[in-house]
């Protein structure tokens, strides 16, 4: 469905994503792990259009994105930033008809049917309590919702997220992931998105695709890249990893970055007696 190819990227002649080459399936999710500064967030700008290959491409059905209008792009994939910035005056129900707008004809209103799937992308959000607060008054799971209820009325076929969970409390982030989830498996909407807890993507993905350096390390299944071999190089830390018979999946636990393992650390002296 959507295909890199032997990408490279740059900022200022220095070489940031090395030939990378990967495909993503339609109707799955998958999802990009790495230290900071590996390139998950410039590959996703070239995913969008939003930054331009110093060689390869992206083709989505088998086209290369870049021919493709930002209008047309648009109605095939929805993007989620890090930190989105909505206008402070916005109301809920103002940031999710904004994603009608690559399906408004030449006057620029909403339609009947546009209202209907604005509805809907609320309903699906469980937003109708908070759709005419302010998106500012919102808290950080709140928000998020709103974010996505937005990618929903696009009524996309691909869904980019860009590190949705970050500044939420645990149980915001499972509650995303858990509406992420059940997108991808009630709608069929292809999922694409970066996390820093590998406990999360192992749990949540039907592919991982582990960077390093700029190049593609490792892909596979959960079970295939996070592994005590792959994360402990990836990372530089150690790690140990177990099977979570719950779900199917692995899960780590850091235990000491590479840097300090062989540091001899003082025993914390008890005040008690």
């Amino acid at each position: 469905m959507l295909e890199i190819k032997s990408l490279q990227l740059s900022y200022d002649h220095v070489i940031v994503i090395k030939k990378v080459h990967f495909s993503i399936e339609e109707g799955s999710i998958t999802t990009l792990i790495g230290p900071n500064g590996c390139g998950k967030s410039t590959i996703f700008k070239a995913l969008t259009n939003l930054k331009k290959p110093d060689s390869g491409e992206v083709t989505l059905r088998g086209k290369d994105i870049r021919k493709m209008s930002t209008k047309d792009l648009s109605k095939e994939m929805a993007f989620l930033p890090q930190s989105p910035v909505v206008p402070s005056d916005f109301t809920v129900r103002d940031l999710v008809g904004y994603g009608r707008y690559p399906h408004l004809g030449w006057t620029g209103r909403l339609s009947k049917k546009d209202q209907e799937i604005i509805e809907w992308a609320i309903s699906e959000t469980k937003l109708e309590s908070l759709q005419h607060r302010h998106v500012i008054t919102l808290s950080g799971g709140e928000r998020q919702r709103a974010w996505i209820a937005m990618a929903l009325a696009q009524q996309p076929k691909i869904l980019l997220l860009d590190e949705p969970t970050t500044f939420l409390d645990i149980c915001h982030q499972f509650e995303l992931l858990e509406l992420i989830s059940r997108l991808n498996r009630t709608m069929g909407i292809t999922i694409v998105m970066v996390l820093h807890d590998l406990n999360h993507a192992a749990r949540y993905s039907d592919k991982i695709i582990a960077l390093k350096k700029g190049v593609k390390y490792k892909e596979g299944t959960p079970k295939e890249v996070i592994s005590k071999d792959v994360i402990e190089s990836v990372f530089n830390i150690e790690v140990r990893v177990f099977d979570d018979l719950s779900y199917n999946c692995p899960y780590c636990i850091a235990v000491n970055s590479k840097e300090n393992r062989n540091q001899i650390i003082p025993k914390r002296i008890s005040k008690c007696s």
